[in-house]
């Protein structure tokens, strides 16, 4: 049903029923972006997405029929970019695949300075690369573009309502962890203690702060 709808709309869909075969064909192909069912045979779509993840910075969307919120916070610790209970309406799907090739895109940076070096951390929009201590860190489209609205506001504290509109996830309610969760990858990815952390501080009451000076 997703393939025949989103083939008139000009985007070339592969489709594999199989959890292992999922794995080996996302890491040799490199697809502009994922869609993973989490009722898959073999390797559910869970366990496709934390398998491919290291090697696949590219989107990756999880659909599912269970609506329980633990899933939900499980499908993006493990570097899910979005995660939709089924049925989804058809052009809302449409709509946020397009939101996140947009997000990906290098040459979407609308940016007069599209690197940034804060400390030990250097950010390229321009090609999405973050480098830190001389080593490349590996992150996802929705990691790389938290981080690097942080680094724009470096030293400034941001309301996750902020974070949400400006990475265009739904408008935050009080309860989603959506930007809690990435922003705990992104600290286990620099490095940053997270009982202590010295680069994305915690905002009582407010947000997060990448710090100016860590």
């Amino acid at each position: 049903m997703i393939a025949d709808y989103l083939s008139p709309h000009g985007y070339a869909v592969r489709i594999e029923s199989q959890g292992d075969r999922a794995v080996e064909i996302i890491l040799a192909t490199k697809p502009d972006l994922v869609i993973l069912d989490v009722n898959l045979p073999g390797r559910d779509g869970f366990e496709v997405c934390r398998v491919v993840r290291p090697g696949y910075a590219g989107p990756i969307l999880i659909l599912t029929a269970r609506a329980e919120e633990v899933d939900e916070v499980v499908g993006l610790e493990i570097g899910a970019d979005d995660y939709l209970s089924k049925p989804v309406r058809p052009r809302v799907l449409l709509a946020r695949i397009r939101a996140h090739l947009r997000k990906a895109a290098p040459d979407g940076v609308n940016l007069a300075e599209t690197r940034l070096v804060i400390g030990e951390l250097e950010i390229d929009a321009a090609c999405r690369m973050v480098v830190l201590e001389g080593c490349e860190i590996n992150l996802t489209t929705a990691e790389f573009d938290l981080l690097w609205m942080l680094a724009q506001h470096a030293g400034q504290p941001l309301s996750r309502k902020v974070l949400n509109e400006s990475l265009h996830e739904p408008p935050h309610d009080g309860l989603d962890r959506t930007i809690d969760l990435r922003v705990s990858r992104l600290r286990r990815k620099l490095l940053d203690d997270s009982a202590s952390p010295r680069r994305i501080k915690s905002i009582r009451g407010v947000g997060y702060m990448l710090s100016a000076d860590p």
